[in-house]
């Protein structure tokens, strides 16, 4: 299935106040690699952002008051996330938003416009209970740069949360490279092996030696997993390196 992960920023935080999406990003995700396909759109909300939003985001008046507003760009919106799996970190807050501003542009809710939504905040909050799951933390856990990131940005932070979820879910392909469609496997990475692959023939593939930097690389692999656990991974424990 197609992902897209979305991410907004707002003038505030209660869209039942009157309070609008002033930035809007979608970044495509196909056979688990980040695509160049992107949907970034900056709003004009008609209204000032609360002191502590314009803190975070730095969008001010001035600068959107010439941008679109989300009913005249809506269908760029429907266009980019009809039938795709929609994942969004802490996907409450944003959807609410989204379903205010469709509302208001006399559009279905966005439930209705996407195959479904994946909440990657609840996801690592499963996989790492009592941590520190925001954006920042799990750059840092999973060694993802984001030393350019001063202000929060709907393209930069969907970005940034696309190579997150590629690092959380790695372990989500099928044996032949492909992804499962039962919901419990993209929870658990779990493996469903078919008669298809039952039928599979390793010993067609061809065996390439390993290089300096491939082993360089692997072990730089492993140092990352060893960080996101805090400790010894399951590989250097069972073979003792």
């Amino acid at each position: 299935m197609r992902q897209i992960v979305l991410d907004t920023e707002t003038t505030g935080l209660e869209p039942e106040k009157g309070h609008r999406v002033v930035e809007l990003a979608c970044v495509e995700i196909m056979n688990r690699q980040v695509t160049d396909q992107h949907l970034h759109l900056y709003l004009n909300p008609d209204r000032d952002s609360d002191p502590e939003a314009l803190q975070v985001h730095g969008l001010t008046t001035e600068f959107l008051s010439d941008k679109p507003r989300f009913a005249d760009v809506a269908q760029q919106l429907v266009d980019f996330v009809r039938d795709a799996e929609v994942i969004i970190h802490n996907a409450a807050f944003d959807v609410k938003f989204l379903n205010a501003e469709l509302k208001r542009a006399k559009r279905p809710p966005f439930t209705d416009l996407c195959a479904q939504i994946t909440d990657s905040l609840m996801v690592a909050r499963e996989m790492f209970p009592g941590k520190r799951n925001n954006l920042d933390a799990l750059c840092d856990r999973f060694g993802i740069s984001n030393a350019h990131r001063t202000l929060h940005g709907a393209l930069l932070d969907s970005e940034l949360l696309g190579e997150v979820w590629l690092a959380m879910t790695r372990g989500q392909n099928s044996l032949l490279g492909g992804d499962t469609d039962d919901d419990a496997d993209k929870r658990t990475g779990a493996v469903r092996l078919g008669s298809t692959a039952a039928r599979f023939d390793a010993s067609s593939l061809p065996v390439a030696p390993v290089s300096a930097a491939d082993l360089a690389a692997h072990e730089a692999y492993l140092d990352g997993l060893d960080k996101a656990v805090g400790g010894r991974c399951l590989w250097r424990e069972k073979n003792h390196v």
